[in-house]
């Protein structure tokens, strides 16, 4: 056995060691909780996996199969992550008015559906319509929903180790979703057109990949049927089983037409009230600035898989660069991380967090000669042919260069992510926190209309399909980069406003002895 097969097993060894010790010092403190939180666990686990799967899929679904233009695809799927927001702020009160059995149990069955029609069809109108809305409005009861539940599920002692435990589960779906894009994309082919027996109806490879969105949410369904309707946790650890009973009468249409109308109103009349105040406007400039960084993600997610494909060749691992890599680093370094900054305020993590993400992103502006010496090491063995499996005649040093961005940029994630919460809550005004954090996606809702164009201009501009080299394909990273940047700069520009208006009447500097 070569000295690399040595140290990759004892690493895969101890990191499984530590990820088993992860998981069981989140479960025994969990002791006595109802299954209900189990369950929801389950479907945190498969339904990021199946979105991990679908969501980097989506853009070359879209160009690939329905035919549209890079800046087309990119325009529809910004369009779409707008839609989703809106959702998310507007169908989340849904879970009050029906109970959180209710809500899960049509999400999935909205998700079934619509994720059952997406592969059959190529026609735009047809995906938007039957898939992606749907998709959407499924997506949007799911998600609060699930986090609604783990707070119904734990005692205020341990929710704080439910939450960790689901950001876990969340992102080993990541990682998974992501594993399961490249498998099915190295053993089907990039372009493939297989006939489907029985049935006797033609897929292409990424609406293969696409039905397994169905596939996987089929257990999410059975895992929902078998939750009870009214469990409840309370402090002292005793639990509860009620029926939710509600005033709402009516179909569920009806239902869902009024509780999401009342929503709309009381977020525009919330947003009345606390608009008058200039601490407000100050909290939602330092969120609009933290926007520029958050679309990293978006880019990694559907800028990423077209760049990917077209510069480091078809059916390479694109998908494990960012989709494995990411969530697995944030799975180790977040305890860690969080144990070592808890005596920092969140202001200064954020801004330390943000930094290393942002310049993260110029790693893979450099040269590919810059890290030509970094060939036939153990480190582009390692990357190159262990994990990504890269033919030997595609090798190249842009593959390392992309891998230490992603783990540097993942980093400074694991610094900053965690303490986004913790951040809103702190500048928010004691009693209007719930109110501050809902009205924080106001600038990430309006920026979306401009990232999901430039992702596809990006691509189409310094990527196009069918060229046979791409010497300015860095640009993409420079552009992201500058953007991303933006971030850590306001933040430091905006330190005196945000000392203005956090609440909290000691010194900064003392704020430091405060736990995370």
């Amino acid at each position: 056995m070569e000295t690399l097969d040595i140290v990759i097993w004892s690493g895969a060894v101890v990191l499984g060691i530590a990820f088993i010790y992860i998981f069981w010092s989140y479960q025994k403190n969990l002791k006595g909780s109802p299954r209900e939180l189990y369950l929801l666990f389950f479907t945190k686990l498969t339904e990021y996996s199946a979105y991990g799967a679908m969501n980097l899929t989506f853009v070359l679904y879209l160009s690939a199969d329905c035919g549209l233009s890079d800046t087309s695809a990119g325009t529809v799927i910004g369009v779409w992550s707008m839609f989703l927001t809106v959702g998310i702020m507007v169908i989340g009160p849904v879970c009050d008015a029906i109970g959180i059995k209710k809500t899960l149990l049509i999400g999935t069955i909205v998700l079934l559906g619509s994720r059952f029609f997406l592969p059959f069809t190529n026609s735009v109108a047809l995906a938007f319509v039957l898939g992606f809305i749907p998709m959407g409005i499924g997506m949007a009861m799911m998600g609060p929903v699930l986090s609604v539940g783990i707070k119904r599920f734990t005692t205020k002692e341990t929710a704080a180790l439910g939450f960790g435990l689901f950001y876990t589960m969340m992102n080993v779906g990541w990682a998974i979703g992501a594993q399961l894009f490249d498998s099915i994309r190295g053993y089907f082919g990039e372009h493939e057109i297989l006939t489907a027996p029985v049935i006797n109806w033609e897929f292409s490879t990424y609406q293969i990949i696409l039905a397994l969105g169905f596939v996987f949410t089929v257990p999410d369904l059975i895992a929902i049927l078998l939750m009870r309707d009214g469990v409840e946790m309370h402090d002292d650890g005793t639990v509860t089983v009620r029926p939710s009973i509600t005033e709402q009468t009516g179909t569920f249409l009806q239902v869902l037409f009024k509780v999401s109308k009342k929503a709309a109103l009381d977020t525009v009349n919330v947003f009345k009230s606390v608009a008058k105040t200039k601490e407000f406007w100050y909290f939602l400039l330092m969120m609009g600035s933290l926007v520029f960084v958050r679309f990293v993600f978006y880019h990694f997610h559907y800028t990423f898989p077209k760049y990917g494909i077209r510069v480091l060749g078809e059916g390479q691992n694109v998908g494990s660069i960012f989709g494995v890599l990411n969530p697995v680093m944030i799975v180790f370094l977040t305890p860690l991380i969080a144990s070592l900054t808890k005596k920092f305020s969140s202001y200064k993590v954020m801004m330390v967090g943000t930094f290393i993400s942002a310049f993260s992103i110029f790693i893979a502006t450099m040269p590919e000669t810059f890290y030509e010496p970094l060939m036939g090491s153990w480190f582009s063995e390692l990357v190159m042919d262990r994990w990504l499996s890269v033919p030997p005649d595609l090798q190249r040093p842009l593959f390392l260069s992309l891998v230490i961005m992603v783990a540097v940029f993942t980093v400074g994630e694991a610094i900053w992510s965690p303490r986004l919460m913790q951040f809103m809550a702190e500048v928010a005004p004691k009693g209007k926190e719930g109110t501050y954090i809902s009205l924080s996606y106001i600038p990430y809702f309006a920026s979306k209309l401009i990232v999901g164009p430039l992702s596809g201009w990006l691509v189409s501009t310094y990527v196009p399909e069918g060229q046979e080299s791409y010497p300015m394909h860095y640009m993409i990273w420079v552009w992201i980069g500058g953007m991303a940047v933006v971030s850590p700069l306001s933040l430091l520009i905006l330190k005196g406003l945000f000392s203005g208006v956090k609440n909290n009447d000691e010194p900064e500097e003392n704020t430091e002895n405060a736990s995370a």
